[in-house]
């Protein structure tokens, strides 16, 4: 494995199993990963709150099992948020689809399988362009294993979210006619999946970002007003972990543009 690039602020997050186990609903309101039972699985989710991406993705794949979901998860946001080159960060993507579609045939309940293939996957569709990800077939694959993982888990928010901006990019990219007919996309279900998400997990930061950009593609930007305030709220809230910090500060960057 290549090294990763370093979260920006070590040192800023200091969970250990205790403090973890406390905070643990509270920061996984929007994935709903239920608390490990293994102790090596609990510590690799304790070197991914505290920003250590690259350690967690090693230390959940190599305790295995329910390890799997905090590696997908660790390279999930790491590719996301601090990988540079394109070229490894689709990489990574890819990387991840592939072990969390394992992880379903293993475990077809775990809803988080379905997720993590789905959220690599629709990030895969983002890099290479919305356009050819459709055309390759992802959109379906994308829309399938998140209406999957809501079923599996009703309260799941960030299924929510991801599925919400399915139906704004793809009517985004092609329009509401040929987005329905082809792709299932529908404006309303969009916005209703936002609403839901945020429901579900209200101080979450990226719930508000990505519910105000789905906001503009479906509405225009006549929205423009309510999407700034959304990210106002963004940037905004106070982070508990490394992940919901760089959420907070993609907010902040977006309002400084």
């Amino acid at each position: 494995m290549a090294k990763w690039t370093a979260f920006p602020h070590p040192g800023d997050y200091a969970f250990d199993a205790t403090s973890l186990k406390k905070s643990w609903a509270r920061l996984h309101q929007g994935d709903c990963e239920p608390l490990p039972k293994e102790a090596a699985v609990l510590q690799a989710w304790v070197l991914f709150h505290n920003g250590e991406f690259q350690k967690a993705a090693e230390a959940g794949l190599k305790a295995g099992g329910a390890g799997i979901t905090v590696a997908n998860k660790a390279t999930s946001i790491y590719a996301n948020y601090l990988e540079t080159k394109e070229k490894a960060k689709l990489d990574l993507f890819l990387e991840v689809a592939g072990r969390a579609e394992a992880q379903q045939a293993a475990e077809p309940k775990n809803a988080n399988a379905w997720y993590w293939q789905a959220y690599a996957l629709g990030r895969y569709g983002q890099g290479i362009s919305v356009a050819k990800a459709l055309a390759q077939g992802l959109g379906s694959k994308v829309k399938n294993a998140l209406e999957q993982a809501i079923k599996l888990s009703p309260k799941h928010a960030d299924a929510h979210i991801a599925l919400a901006a399915f139906h704004a990019e793809v009517i985004d990219k092609v329009g509401s006619l040929i987005g329905g007919m082809t792709y299932g996309a529908k404006k309303d279900q969009g916005l209703a999946l936002f609403k839901e998400a945020l429901k579900l997990n209200p101080t979450s930061a990226i719930a508000m970002i990505e519910y105000a950009n789905g906001m503009v593609m479906l509405e225009g930007d006549k929205k423009m007003k309510e999407a700034t305030k959304l990210y106002e709220h963004a940037a905004a809230s106070q982070p508990l972990d490394a992940m919901e910090r760089l959420d907070v500060e993609m907010a902040k960057a977006e309002l400084e543009d």
